[in-house]
């Protein structure tokens, strides 16, 4: 059977905000403590990882990720970056509880079984 996950994407006017993409970003950020290192390890581009970055900070009242220059740079996910995560992650995680038995449901129809509704 096809593993089924519940990701989240959040939208502020019909605008996408925040979702597992950018999440991932942050949770690599934090890994690595680079912005080039995490966007490799996504498979982007230091440009576009930077952008992202960037788009972040500007979403929130504080950044969630600083940047040092100098003696080998480095970036560092802020408390409120690493508040953001974790309050990410227990949203996803509730919703995927909720809709356990519905997605247990879609997993079967993806895998060509009937399921009783």
């Amino acid at each position: 059977m096809p593993e089924v996950r519940l990701t989240l994407r959040l939208d502020a006017d019909d605008t996408p905000v925040l979702g597992h993409g950018k999440i991932r970003l942050l949770e690599k950020l934090a890994e690595t403590g680079s912005i080039s290192a995490a966007g490799r390890a996504m498979g982007m581009s230091y440009r576009r990882t930077w952008l992202l970055v960037d788009s972040l900070n500007q979403l929130f009242s504080s950044p969630v990720v600083t940047t040092r220059t100098g003696g080998g740079g480095g970036a560092t996910v802020t408390q409120l970056g690493l508040a953001v995560l974790a309050l990410y992650r227990k949203m996803e995680a509730e919703a995927a509880v909720a809709c356990a038995e519905d997605m247990a449901r879609l997993r079967r129809l993806l895998a060509g079984q009937k399921t009783k509704t």
